[in-house]
């Protein structure tokens, strides 16, 4: 009877192995064999519930049994139950030592938890049992990429896959280092084998619809989606979030709303998925759509702060902003959400003591809310510049967690700055740079600023418009690009966001790889172009597209397949730039090192912007910003010349933090003055003053 049930598991007959099992258990109810084969029937026919009750009845029978506690360490981890899970795996340990398995499975629920520590050890004892199986280099292969070593472990489970090609522990490993090393068409592979082996299930295929569509393939990625959606039972949200994800980026704004307006249902309040329904909205001008959308919602969940807020950037003008926040807070008097709006307002208006009244309510709702502690630092530093720095000391000594205690510490450099301790503030955002190192991108070597280029195309006459608008760390580029966000829509600012496109300009490697001729332009401009309506736009579409940064590499790109493409760069003081860059970071989050080594990256870099500007190589204009990074009025107008775009008026707090201002790097010549003097030949050539 026995042999009965395990051949019909092994044909998938599971209906037919339920039966017999039942019937064995029935025979012989006190056969702890017949019983666990009975779990491993029942758990094959999703009765997990049952399955669990029947190999605990097992356990019962046969207590000193190893692998009946395995099995049930399995049922337990498969419902989520971790810390039982950690339980029946260690009696398991108990009864048979040599459970290579076991060990095999504590190590995984390590690397669930984060305890790398833990995982090495386990998997240590485990070698000693069996030092060759595939299932040791696939928990080595996850240590390592949990520690952020991508390319070690990518090493480590190719190799052990040459020897192991069908491990399914392998497969899946593998799958997630190609993932992890931006390797999507082999984690595709991977993923795909794994499913041709019957696992995974629905989570595994909505991953590899995720891989098509970070290849560009957002149709594959629906279809591989669609029997998810045409499935009975009740659809998961993220899945039809992931549906409205891939109708968007297939430009399918309809079809995609049909999908989140039956996510935002169930969780009313998920940020992805009310941004892509925004998105989805103003692709199809439906503000008014939107606005009975969130009003429904809102009615139904008031307490909810992402509603609010996406219904508040539907409005427009100050009186009907002033208005939904009196709405929200009459709804909600005591959300920090609803208090954020109103200081927006406040500021729009200009109203100075009621801006600081509503962050100090902030910090009565919210006691160390870190917002409203640095707008009020900001406050001081203005009125005050002695008792900011102050009271930012006295902030120091709060404990908090480590990425808040590095931004505390850059208050206390801005307000060393405002007191004039120019040498505290600066060795305080040098120590900070180097804190962050190991999570920073290195700088990418910029290519030779001169050189033959790529000969100018002919463009078409109905060419569309496209602007390439970029600028280097420390410019203030981000206010340009926040001036044109959300007010121009054939603007892209998605390569600094959460889903940038996966397109060769996103790369940093494109451009060292084309100044070294290891990169056919043509192919990295059509796969711009291919890219362009998983953005939301056509293949003949106007856009303004943000770059990372500016290479004249990029030249044999635009003026051999993008002729008609404008470009639009920001330009400030380069010591001004250095400066800025050292106390606020920047939005494409290089690794700056020590301000000499910026220096000479920077000079480097900014060299191109000069040949470009001397040789005329391409249409281009420079924006120099150095008076109006801070007023978003000014550069506004600034940027509508550049641009010939008519921008709306700006609220007066659109930039929130401000820029030092023009020359405000002759203070730091002290500290600073090494770095100053790489930067002062490109300066003048750019023409700006020596000193």
């Amino acid at each position: 009877m026995h042999e009965q049930i395990l051949d019909a598991l092994r044909r998938g007959a599971n209906g037919e192995a339920l039966d017999a099992a039942r019937a064995a258990v029935d025979a012989q109810p006190g056969d702890a064999r017949a019983l666990h084969l009975l779990a491993l029937a029942q758990r094959a026919t999703g009765d997990t519930a049952a399955a669990l009750e029947s190999i605990e009845r097992a356990i019962g029978l046969a207590p000193e049994d190893s692998t009946l506690h395995f099995q049930r360490a399995g049922f337990l981890i498969g419902g989520r139950q971790i810390d039982e899970a950690g339980k029946a795996l260690a009696r398991t340990l108990e009864l048979d030592p040599n459970s290579f398995n076991a060990y095999i499975a504590q190590a995984e629920l390590a690397i669930g938890r984060g305890d790398l520590a833990e995982a090495e050890r386990v998997a240590r004892i485990a070698a000693r049992i069996e030092p060759d199986h595939p299932a040791l280099a696939a928990v080595d292969g996850m240590v390592a990429l949990r520690r952020g070593e991508k390319e070690r472990a990518l090493s480590i489970l190719t190799d052990a896959h040459s020897r192991a090609p069908d491990d399914p522990q392998l497969l899946n490993a593998l799958g997630f280092a190609y993932l992890a090393n931006n390797h999507f068409a082999f984690a595709e592979q991977a993923f795909r084998r794994l499913t041709g082996r019957g696992a995974g299930g629905p989570a595994l295929r909505q991953l590899l619809a995720n891989m098509m569509y970070r290849q560009g393939r957002p149709e594959e990625a629906m279809e591989e989606l669609r029997p998810l959606l045409e499935g009975e039972g009740e659809i998961p949200p993220a899945t039809l979030r992931a549906a409205g994800e891939l109708e968007l980026a297939a430009n399918r704004p309809q079809q995609a709303l049909q999908w989140l307006r039956r996510a935002l249902s169930v969780i009313p309040g998920d940020p992805m998925t009310l941004d892509l329904a925004m998105e989805a909205w103003r692709r199809q001008d439906a503000a008014d759509e939107a606005r009975n959308t969130l009003e429904a919602a809102l009615a139904t969940s008031p307490g909810i702060d992402q509603l609010w807020l996406a219904r508040l950037s539907l409005e427009k003008t100050p009186e009907a902003r002033q208005a939904l926040v009196d709405r929200w807070l009459e709804a909600s008097p005591e959300s920090l959400g609803a208090h954020e709006a109103l200081l927006s307002v406040q500021a729009g208006r200009g109203d100075a003591e009621a801006f600081e009244a509503t962050l100090r309510r902030i910090l009565e709702l919210d006691p160390g809310n870190i917002s409203a502690e640095g707008r009020l630092l900001d406050i001081l530093m203005r009125r005050d510049p002695l008792q900011a720095l102050e009271h930012v000391e006295k902030l120091q000594d709060v404990p908090r967690d480590p990425q808040v205690k590095r931004m505390v510490r850059s208050w206390l450099a801005l307000a060393c700055d405002a007191a004039g301790q120019f040498d505290r503030s600066a060795g305080t955002w040098v120590d900070l740079h180097a804190d962050m190192a190991d999570q920073l991108v290195p700088l990418p070597a910029p290519g030779p600023a001169e050189g033959a280029r790529v000969p100018l195309a002919e463009a078409a006459a109905d060419a569309p418009t496209v602007l390439f608008l970029a600028g280097l760390p420390g410019t203030g580029v981000e206010h340009v690009a926040r001036l044109l966000d959300g007010v121009v829509p054939a603007f892209r600012a998605d390569r600094v966001g959460n889903r940038p496109p996966q397109d060769p300009l996103q790369n940093i490697n494109t451009i060292p790889r084309l100044a070294a001729g290891e990169e056919d332009p043509a192919q990295v401009a059509a796969q711009w172009r291919a890219g362009l309506p998983a953005r939301g736009l056509g293949q003949d579409a106007a856009v303004i597209d943000w770059l990372l940064w500016w290479d004249n590499a990029l030249l044999d790109v635009i003026r051999g397949s993008i002729p008609h493409a404008r470009i639009l760069l920001a330009l400030r003081d380069p010591r001004d730039t250095l400066l800025n860059w050292l106390a606020f970071g920047a939005p494409i989050p290089l690794n700056m090192g020590a301000p000499i080594s910026a220096a000479r990256w920077l000079a480097d870099s900014l060299a191109h912007v000069a040949v470009l500007q001397e040789q005329q190589m391409h249409p281009h204009t420079i924006l120099r910003v150095d008076d109006t990074v801070n007023e978003p009025a000014a550069l506004a107008g600034q940027v509508g010349q550049a641009t010939g775009l008519q921008l709306p008026d700006p609220p007066r707090d659109l930039f929130r933090g401000r820029r030092f201002d023009a020359g405000h790097w002759r203070k730091y010549e002290g500290p600073l003055g090494e770095a100053f003097a790489l930067l002062t030949p490109v300066a003048v050539r750019l023409g700006y003053p020596a000193n």
